[in-house]
């Protein structure tokens, strides 16, 4: 029986340690890929210019309207799923944490938000586009995203405050304090690498989304000023570029690709040393 176990226990590792080795490797496969491919149309002009004329056939410029376009849909659409997001997953667990069969209907609906298609929200952006007398702009992309990303914002927060144990609800209620202190005194601070880690998630998922943007917030060469101004995105330009015949073109679509999965290292990175921070902080 001791050795059947042994057995099952190094069968179960190895395959375990297979699966994660395998993860890993694949992303490995496709940084290289998109580095190989792109590293030689890399430069400060790709990055710091504009497109100019008949830049999507080998012309002069760069990706800057894109990567501004990218960031400003990004940010805006993070703070909007923040002020929605963080008061939901703070109320889901303070004021219905003794009405598990509403907690649960609520946290269905959201994951079957999370797991909607972006194109689907991209569409329904583009009616309430419509409805609402708005042209493909800046404004139109923010609202898509923040509708595509609070659902992810929502989720993965609730996932942290529901592991924060039942008895610091208890010891708060029994200081005296209110739920909404308890909420964003207590659960919040307590939460908070959590918090970071949903702010992460959802800034990813929407700087890197493409279909959301493809109808709501336009493509241009120019950089927004205005939010009822169209925006490109680096996911757009992306694959504008890669459906060009051109080798140059293509080469700096990877290029592109390059500048994005850099940016998301780069505030993946800040995020991990910010919940570090704050965790080691609150420990204190």
């Amino acid at each position: 029986m001791n050795r059947r176990k042994i057995i099952e226990e190094k069968i179960f590792r190895f395959l375990s340690g297979f699966t994660t080795y395998s993860l890993i490797a694949i992303l490995a496969f496709i940084i290289i890929v998109i580095f190989v491919k792109g590293f030689n149309a890399l430069s400060l002009d790709m990055i710091l210019k504009t497109p100019k004329g008949g830049y999507y056939y080998g012309g002069e410029g760069g990706v800057l309207n894109a990567i501004v376009g990218s960031l400003y849909i990004a940010f805006g659409a993070t703070i909007i799923s923040i002020l929605i997001g963080m008061p939901a997953a703070l109320y889901i667990n303070v004021h219905l944490i003794r009405r598990k069969r509403t907690q649960n209907t609520i946290r269905y609906f959201l994951d079957a938000l999370w797991g909607i298609p972006s194109i689907v929200y991209g569409a329904f952006g583009f009616i309430l586009m419509l409805y609402l007398g708005m042209n493909a702009s800046l404004l139109a992309g923010i609202i898509t995203v923040a509708l595509l990303i609070t659902p992810i914002m929502v989720r993965t927060f609730d996932e942290v405050l529901s592991t924060i144990p039942k008895g610091l609800h208890e010891a708060t209620l029994a200081l005296g304090s209110t739920n909404t202190e308890m909420a964003f005194k207590v659960m919040f601070k307590q939460g908070f690498s959590g918090f970071i880690t949903a702010l992460l998630l959802a800034f990813g998922r929407g700087i890197g989304d493409a279909a959301s943007v493809l109808f709501t917030a336009g493509y241009t060469d120019l950089i927004p000023v205005n939010l009822d101004e169209p925006a490109a995105t680096l996911p757009l330009a992306i694959f504008f570029q890669l459906g060009s015949p051109i080798p140059e073109v293509r080469e700096r679509a990877f290029a592109a690709a390059i500048i994005l999965t850099v940016i998301i290292v780069i505030i993946s990175l800040s995020a991990r040393y910010l919940s570090k921070r704050f965790s080691k902080t609150n420990l204190k």
